[in-house]
Parts: structure tokens; C-alpha cells; sequence
């Protein structure tokens, strides 16, 4: 009668696989069958052993190559096992994360008997413990932060933090030190994420432009290009004099033309036939309204219309609305003109007016 069990039976503690997983507890028992079978390389008081992928796969058919990788990462994280590269290619050096005594050549019964239990390294002592509070990670677990990439300070100064909040909770675990791994990797990616995000801050440039994206999103919202186009420079200014450095310059110029173009929507009314500029073209009152809204002097802006006029009359163009025309030559030149044309009790104003103006935070 043949057997329904060819093989032999994996026999997996269910502590282990409650404290680590079920499928790290598998993988780890069979790595430490494994690595019984392969000669014995010791190193750093571990027991290592040569295992390929092929190898790994015929052992856990059960399981794709790219799923036992990710096991074996797991594993790895929690400090259970050491990795290296092997001596030739598709191999790994492995050893279960556990000092062991070298035996010496003439003894190789009491090799397999100090041979190291994935059990006893998952547990640490054996049993479920609270934190004391005077516990220090390993070294080793130093060591496995470094392979990760994570400096030995980086983990030194979470320490303190990790051993009151764990005294807090007052749970028990079989194995501090894989607990505050998990604890140090998450920490550094979030602090990866803190850095990278940093990393994207800059101050305005003087030779800013919005993305081709925030370009697109505010034309596909209906504004005009030659608007969006005409509020850079003065979206440049205000943010160079108040110094800000943020990664979020594209949404402020969103938000910023967003606005400003709702208010010239609902204020100025626009000329439906395309025509020549009239020689005796005079801006809509509300042109001026417009122009107040964004702290520009009315007596600058009329100081612009003759100019305007030339410039355009010379052209001989056609415009549909030559108050907008106005108001994006006049919001341009306000942009770049230099502070001392003006006078100085009108450069003190300003000066207050940007100290004090919050409408573009809005």
C-alpha cells in the first residue's frame, strides 16, 4: 500500500510561527535542515553553509523563487538569519543567526549537536519576556543595521525611546532585538522619506516656470495661456521677497492664477467682435478695480496706457478684449519694474503693503 506522505513531514513549532509567521517558520526549518547537509564554514562564531537557487526551489516546490526571496528577506529583517554571497553564481552563503561553539575536526557529532536551532533563535532565552529597562540591543543587531545601510548612531539614539515605549505597553516578546529591527527599519524609511522630501525644498528662482502639468491643469480649467503666461513674473516677485523655500511651487501658482482669474472672470466684461485698437482707447473703470485687487497703483497703470496703445496701433492686430490686453501689460510691467523709479513714500507703502498682505496665502 503506498503511502500518502512520500516525503518526509515538515514539522514546524507553532510558537515559532506565531512569534515570526508561518511562512518565515517554514523557510527557516528548512534552512537549518539545509545547511546541516552542506560542509561547515565557520565565521564570526556562525555556522555557515553554501546553498544554490535551484537548490532552494527543489527543497519548497510549494513556493515560486520570487516567494522564497521575499521569505528570506523577512527573515533577514527580523535578524533570524545572515546572508552573504556565495563562492559561485546563483549561490548565498547562509548561517542562522546564532553564536555557536567551533568544534574541532575529531569531533564531529558534538558539530551536529551545538549545530544552531532556528527555535532557540527565534525565542532568544526560550520564553516570552518583558522589556527591562536597562536593555541594549546586541552587537549583532548592530551589525544586521549595517547591512542595511542604517548607521550605528541612527539606531543608538532611538534606544531610549524604543525601551519606554515598549515598558508602556507592557507586552512580552520572545525576542527584543528582532523587535526593535522591525522598529529601526521603519524608522528609517520614514526618515528616508523626511530626507527626500527635504531634498525637493528650494527658495524661487529668479528664472522660475510652472511645469508643463500646471500649465495644462489651469488651461484645461478654462485660463487663458497668455494669462497664466503673464503671472509668473509677478508670482516670481512676491515669492522672492518673502523668501519661502517649499517643494510645493507648482500647486501655489495653481492656487495663486486659480484666484486671480475668478476675480478678472467676474469683474471685467469682455469684448466679443476681434478689432483694432481704437487710437483713443481708454481701459474699463473695472481694469483699474482689477488692478487694486492685486496691489498694483492706479496712477502707475494709466502711466502705461500711452505706451500700450503705440505698441498695438503700430501692430495693426485684431483683439477681442484689449482691457485684458491692458491688464496683462500692465501686471507685467508692474512685475518687473525696478523699485527706485518709484518714489519714496510710495516705496515705503509698498514695502508695508507686503509686509502686511496675505491674499496670496489664501
Amino acid at each position: 500500500m503506498s503511502s500518502l506522505i512520500p516525503e518526509r513531514p515538515l514539522l514546524i513549532s507553532p510558537t515559532l510561527a506565531a512569534t515570526i509567521g508561518l511562512e518565515e517558520a517554514v523557510l527557516l526549518h528548512v534552512l537549518s535542515e539545509l545547511l546541516l547537509q552542506q560542509p561547515a564554514q565557520y565565521r564570526r562564531q556562525r555556522r555557515f553553509g553554501e546553498l544554490s537557487q535551484d537548490g532552494l526551489q527543489r527543497a519548497l516546490p510549494f513556493w515560486t523563487l520570487p516567494d522564497i526571496k521575499r521569505i528570506q528577506r523577512n527573515l533577514q529583517e527580523q535578524g533570524l538569519i545572515v546572508v552573504e554571497p556565495g563562492a559561485t553564481p546563483g549561490s548565498q552563503q547562509i548561517a542562522i543567526n546564532q553564536q555557536v561553539a567551533v568544534p574541532s575536526d575529531s569531533a564531529p557529532a558534538r558539530e551536529r549537536a551545538r549545530a544552531p536551532s532556528p527555535f532557540r533563535a527565534a525565542q532568544s532565552a526560550g520564553k516570552a519576556s518583558y522589556l527591562p529597562p536597562n536593555w541594549q540591543p546586541a552587537e549583532d543587531l548592530y551589525r544586521q543595521c549595517q547591512l542595511q545601510g542604517i548607521p550605528r548612531d541612527f539606531a543608538e539614539q532611538r534606544v531610549k525611546g524604543f525601551v519606554m515605549y515598549q515598558r508602556e505597553r507592557g507586552k512580552t516578546q520572545y525576542s527584543w532585538n528582532n523587535t526593535f529591527l522591525k522598529y529601526i527599519l521603519k524608522e528609517w524609511r520614514n526618515e528616508q522619506s523626511y530626507r527626500g522630501a527635504r531634498e525637493l525644498e528650494s527658495d524661487m528662482s529668479p528664472d522660475w516656470r510652472p511645469s508643463e502639468d500646471a500649465i495644462a491643469i489651469l488651461e484645461h480649467g478654462g485660463v487663458n495661456r497668455a494669462f497664466i503666461e503673464d503671472s509668473v513674473a509677478e508670482f516670481v516677485l512676491y515669492w522672492r521677497e518673502r523668501g519661502l523655500v517649499t517643494s510645493t511651487w507648482n500647486s501655489r501658482f495653481l492656487q495663486h492664477v486659480r484666484l486671480q482669474w475668478a476675480k478678472f472672470q467676474g469683474t471685467v466684461e469682455h469684448d466679443s467682435t476681434p478689432r483694432p485698437i481704437p487710437v483713443d482707447y481708454q481701459p474699463s473703470p473695472l481694469c483699474y478695480e482689477v488692478l487694486a485687487m492685486a496691489r498694483i497703483d492706479e496712477d502707475f497703470a494709466r502711466a502705461q496706457l500711452k505706451e500700450f496703445v503705440l505698441y498695438w496701433k503700430d501692430r495693426g492686430e485684431a483683439c477681442a478684449s484689449w482691457n485684458t490686453r491692458f491688464l496683462q501689460h500692465v501686471k507685467y510691467k508692474w512685475a518687473t519694474r525696478p523699485q527706485s523709479a518709484l518714489p519714496a513714500a510710495r516705496q515705503l507703502e509698498n514695502t508695508l503693503e507686503r509686509l502686511t498682505d496675505r491674499s496670496w496665502a489664501e
